[in-house]
């Protein structure tokens, strides 16, 4: 019991600490916050005008581009780290399976590259 008690003492230490910090960020802004609202900060904008244009206009689909490769690349590294602390035990087949996940990454990310989805006008 007290070895089992021992194994999982790390993991509810973190999960406290992680509740507390929680709390607090929830509970900090009600403590903190600078409560003397006026008509700048009750309108829709804290930048001072008005919207100019409608909520519903064209929005350009590079921004979602971005967000994809940032989603792609993102999982790739959630994929990295696992790989790489069990990498002596994988052997070959492991190693060779991880760089075709790779280059088929880098393929495709040459393939934007080379088609201008990155580029900013």
């Amino acid at each position: 019991m007290t070895n089992l008690l021992a194994d999982y003492l790390p993991l509810v230490i973190f999960i406290g600490v992680s509740l507390l910090i929680g709390v607090a960020l929830l509970v900090a802004p009600f403590i903190v916050a600078y409560s003397k609202p006026d008509t700048e900060k009750l309108s829709a904008y804290e930048c001072g005008f008005n919207a100019f244009d409608d909520a519903r206009m064209k929005f350009d689909v590079r921004f979602y581009l971005v967000a994809i490769l940032f989603i792609i690349f993102d999982l790739e590294v959630a994929f990295l780290f696992p790989w790489a602390i069990v990498f002596g035990n994988l052997g070959w087949f492991g190693f060779l399976s991880m760089m075709l996940f790779l280059g088929v990454l880098t393929i495709g990310f040459i393939y934007e590259w080379k088609k201008g989805a990155l580029e900013w006008d």
